[in-house]
């Protein structure tokens, strides 16, 4: 939720801004239903054990067995706050480059067809080559 609060802060003042989703973070470009493609064994097991989309992520150290993103559901409807479904969303409509790390899903085995539509693909260089011209650099 941090990286996706800045970065909307960031674009709101009119800042260019690339999010680099690399290992668990492609979790929240996941789509939240199944879609049918063709993996093997240890490709189907990471995707069982993955959460499928924003909604569905744990909240790190907190997750207290499923209860801790219960509470800060809570605490979020309770403050009128953004879910990090609905700021993923309002990123894109920012227009926040949202860069899914290829080498991670190829590592995953997650497919193009699994994810968000309207982001991008691309690997480290790519993420270090945004990095090295930006003023800010935040990697969470």
């Amino acid at each position: 939720m941090a990286a996706y609060i800045i970065a909307n802060g960031a674009a709101a003042y009119d800042h260019e801004v690339t999010i680099f989703h690399t290992f668990w973070g492609l979790n929240a470009l996941r789509k939240d239903q199944q879609v049918p493609v063709k993996k093997g064994f240890l490709e189907k097991m990471f995707g069982k054990m993955m959460p499928r989309g924003a909604d569905k992520m744990g909240i790190s150290k907190m997750n207290f067995a499923g209860m801790g993103p219960k509470m800060i559901k809570h605490v979020i409807n309770k403050h009128n706050a953004m879910t990090l479904p609905q700021l993923i969303d309002m990123a894109q409509e920012l227009d926040v480059n949202l860069v899914a790390c290829t080498m991670t899903m190829d590592l995953l085995g997650l497919q193009q067809e699994e994810l968000l539509e309207e982001i991008e693909y691309a690997g480290v260089a790519a993420y270090l080559g945004e990095a090295e011209n930006g003023n800010v650099n935040l990697f969470i």
